[in-house]
């Protein structure tokens, strides 16, 4: 199934590389001379793999026989994007459109702006389904809104999208045979990870091969002293911002709540309730011990599902209820509400630019929504004669591959607004279904998350250099302060440092672009 692709070293000359593009570049029309008809345009999106084109049958297809057109879709790997994007956009001859936030990132189009066309006029004129969408829903027009008042893309709101993505699991079989209580409190989890640790709770013989935490989803650190509210949100650029109910932002490494919950883990690490190698090992040495060969060796850990983390012995854990800290609160990390962009930006060569978005406005609807991220009715999905809908399972059980091999999935304009989930009956053993039902026990308390806010040209400059030392800097002393200590001591000197490299400067970019963002929320 797979195709020649470009060779990366073959990158010397721009012809050579420009005719490998080409070869590279799968398409699903033959010949020249479709260009030349009548309502015809090229669009090109990119795929993680090569799966194939059935993506494009079914809804896709039908969506282009309703609207009368044809659509030439140019289809590129991810594995060679990067270098077939550079030859692109140096040449002369651009698709009409590019599709899928894959494609190109804020930097990306921030760069290459002026090969894209501005949108807002158009989509008023060519789009009533997006218009409405809109209208309704703030976020939509918010999200993709540069920071120069234009919309250069098509936003979306997937469906199905969990609230909380990374979330603990405990080993429960460990509790049954320790006959401990699922841990509610801080208290409680270092009352479980001290049992984990020295009794033999995988009944293996060996009292000494127990880990009660390890290492697993994103900032394994401030995901163990989440009792103490050190939340991240979704993304680098907002991952260590928080926003309150009152529209308040917070740089959680500055934060009171920070320093004590660094204190916090600092007292587990050195009680060996934490993995030693936590900071030193790679991402597979820790899967390993994930998924250890013999018995399950790891009590707590962090991760999207339990057989995503602990592989043959998911059977042993459940979610984790959110642990309340020493204020009685419990704290979850949020992953946002399925908003993006990017996921349709037309170039400045289309020659009918809206009858592009016109074709594409007929993804904002309910059923193009539910047939564009898990594949066509009948094939994947089936519509209910009393409007819900089905997600069919897989035949050969890989539930989420099957998605990406027949629909466009994360990438592509698509709205689920927010009664659509409940339309919505998914298998709940695998894919999406898994996730959704596992975040149940945690996703009230998921705190709202900082959102996906657009930057200018000037700002991403000035954090591609402020931002490098500043997060060096801050992973550096938590790894010291968890493995050796001293955060009160040195507390003061580290924020000077902060401010020294720039810590002032970084919070108004971010703080202007959330207000910015607040802004075209309320047109």
């Amino acid at each position: 199934m797979k195709k020649t692709s470009v060779n990366r070293l073959v990158a010397a000359s721009l012809v050579t590389a420009l005719s490998l593009g080409l070869a590279a570049c799968q398409s699903n029309k033959k010949g020249d001379t479709a260009s030349q008809k009548e309502n015809h345009f090229t669009v090109a999106t990119v795929r993680w793999q090569d799966w194939g084109k059935d993506f494009l049958k079914g809804f896709v297809a039908e969506a282009e026989k309703k609207a009368k057109v044809d659509v030439d879709w140019k289809i590129y790997l991810n594995s060679d994007w990067a270098d077939q994007k550079a030859v692109l956009m140096a040449g002369g001859k651009l698709p009409d459109a590019f599709l899928g936030s894959i494609s190109f990132s804020d930097s990306d189009l921030s760069v290459f702006k002026n090969r894209f066309i501005p949108l807002e006029d158009l989509i008023d004129k060519n789009m009533p389904n997006l218009s409405k969408i809109m209208k309704k829903d703030p976020n939509m027009r918010a999200i993709v809104t540069d920071p120069d008042g234009h919309i250069y893309s098509l936003p979306k709101r997937e469906p199905m999208s969990p609230k909380v993505a990374n979330q603990l699991y405990i080993n429960k079989k460990w509790l049954d045979n320790l006959g401990l209580d699922m841990p509610k409190t801080y208290e409680d989890l270092v009352a479980v990870s001290k049992a984990f640790r020295d009794k033999d709770a995988n009944g293996n013989g060996n009292v000494s091969d127990e880990i009660p935490f390890e290492n697993g989803g994103i900032d394994p650190i401030l995901t163990y002293a989440l009792p103490f509210g050190t939340v991240i949100s979704p993304g680098e650029s907002g991952k260590y911002w928080t926003v309150n109910d009152k529209k308040e932002i917070t740089f959680t490494p500055t934060a009171d709540y920070y320093k004590e919950g660094l204190k916090w883990v600092h007292d587990q690490y050195k009680e060996k309730l934490i993995d030693q190698e936590i900071f030193t090992q790679d991402s597979s040495q820790a899967e390993a011990k994930r998924q250890n060969n013999g018995d399950a060796i790891v009590g707590i850990s962090a991760g999207w599902t339990a057989d995503a983390l602990f592989g043959k012995h998911a059977a042993e854990y459940v979610p984790m209820p959110p642990i309340t800290g020493p204020d009685g609160k419990a704290y979850v990390h949020a992953d946002g509400s399925g908003y993006g962009r990017n996921e349709l930006m037309i170039t400045d060569q289309a020659k009918d630019p809206g009858k592009i978005l016109a074709f594409f406005d007929q993804f904002y609807t309910e059923d193009a929504t539910i047939q564009t991220f898990y594949g066509s009715f009948d094939k994947a999905t089936k519509k209910n004669d009393d409007g819900t809908y089905t997600v069919l399972e897989a035949p050969d059980g890989e539930q989420d591959i099957f998605a990406w091999v027949n629909s466009l999935r994360s990438f592509g304009p698509k709205y689920a607004p927010d009664d659509f989930n409940k339309k919505v009956t998914l298998p709940k053993g695998a894919g999406d279904g898994l996730k959704l039902e596992a975040q149940k026990v945690v996703e009230d308390a998921a705190q709202p998350a900082f959102p996906n806010v657009m930057f200018t040209q000037e700002e991403l400059n000035r954090l591609s250099v402020i931002s490098v030392d500043i997060m060096s800097f801050i992973q550096t002393k938590q790894a010291h302060w968890v493995t050796e200590g001293g955060i009160d001591k040195e507390w003061d000197e580290y924020l000077a440092s902060l401010d020294k490299m720039g810590l002032k400067e970084y919070k108004s970019i971010h703080q202007a672009a959330y207000d910015r963002y607040l802004k075209n929320e309320k047109k």
